[in-house]
């Protein structure tokens, strides 16, 4: 709270606002609530207990068929030192295969690419074919949590089905070994699973709904959120961006994309750039269908 005080003190000193995008549980209890703050529901986090992950697996028949698949294929995970893992051409040339498959150009803030240069103490689980990595997992630690964010899954042009899952499991058993208390696969943007004690004003709703509905071309957000849900997480966060206004405005919209659009980038060319990604990625495709 004194933090949280002392940063919004600064902020006004310079005749600033503050949003905090994604806030969760903790941040929301000081906030929400009090006179001249008021916040946007931008999607939800699954969350688990590592220690109930094989519990999971045991009852659900397709997990472990694609656990088994990856594994029948010939793929085993192992997880490397930060050493080991910083800057690897294995590791670089399997991001670069998978962000090729992606319809935004690369994001900053929350959602950074550019992670093997400074791996710190983050943790990374490879998965691995025939001695070449063909996949990765990275883990960020939350420490006030006794947990991890699963920031990265990252899974290249070789990686056989299932090897996403394969992935997963072998890092919640590991992180459940060593006594973490809590992983979450991040943010699915724009989600409603979480518990509705967050309503959007009418403006806001309709135009995030539409994005959700219309925006799949640079964005899957239900596929994103089938894919973390098929895990069968504990629980679902709401997740907001917090700010100190008294209702959320498009000011504020327009700074967070800002943020996501990079330094020195507005978000209407970074729009425009996705668009003219999008079209590349069409010609892409129907030059396939007709080969």
């Amino acid at each position: 709270a004194a933090v949280a005080t002392a940063f919004e003190a600064e902020a006004a000193r310079h005749d600033a606002r503050v949003c905090y995008f994604g806030a969760d549980t903790r941040l929301r209890s000081l906030r929400v609530g009090h006179a001249g703050y008021s916040e946007m529901l931008v999607g939800a986090q699954p969350v688990w207990d590592p220690a109930d992950w094989p519990e999971i697996t045991d009852r659900k028949a397709s997990l472990r068929a694609q656990r088994n698949r990856a594994r029948n294929k010939g793929v085993a995970v192992a997880e490397w030192t930060a050493e080991r893992a910083h800057d690897h051409p294995a590791l670089r040339r399997c991001l670069a295969e998978w962000l090729r498959t992606r319809g935004l150009p690369a994001m900053r803030f929350l959602v950074e690419t550019e992670t093997l240069g400074r791996l710190l103490d983050r943790r990374v689980f490879i998965a691995e074919r025939s001695g070449n990595a063909v996949a990765f997992l990275l883990a960020s630690p939350i420490p006030a949590r006794r947990g991890w964010l699963v920031e990265q899954l990252v899974r290249g042009d070789r990686a056989p089905n299932g090897t996403a899952t394969l992935l997963l499991d072998s890092a919640m058993r590991a992180l459940a070994a060593d006594g973490s208390d809590y992983v979450t696969l991040g943010l699915s943007p724009l989600s409603l699973r979480a518990p509705a004690d967050v309503e959007n004003p009418l403006w806001l709703g309709a135009l995030l709904g539409w994005v959700r509905a219309h925006g799949k071309r640079f964005y899957n957000f239900e596929g994103l959120e089938h894919f973390k849900a098929k895990f069968v997480p504990d629980r679902w966060d709401p997740i907001t961006a917090l700010t100190n206004e008294p209702a959320p405005s498009l000011l504020t919209l327009h700074a967070t994309a800002d943020a996501f659009s990079g330094e020195g980038v507005s978000p209407f060319v970074f729009v425009g750039r996705a668009l003219v990604e999008a079209v590349r990625q069409e010609a892409r495709t129907l030059g396939g269908l007709r080969g």
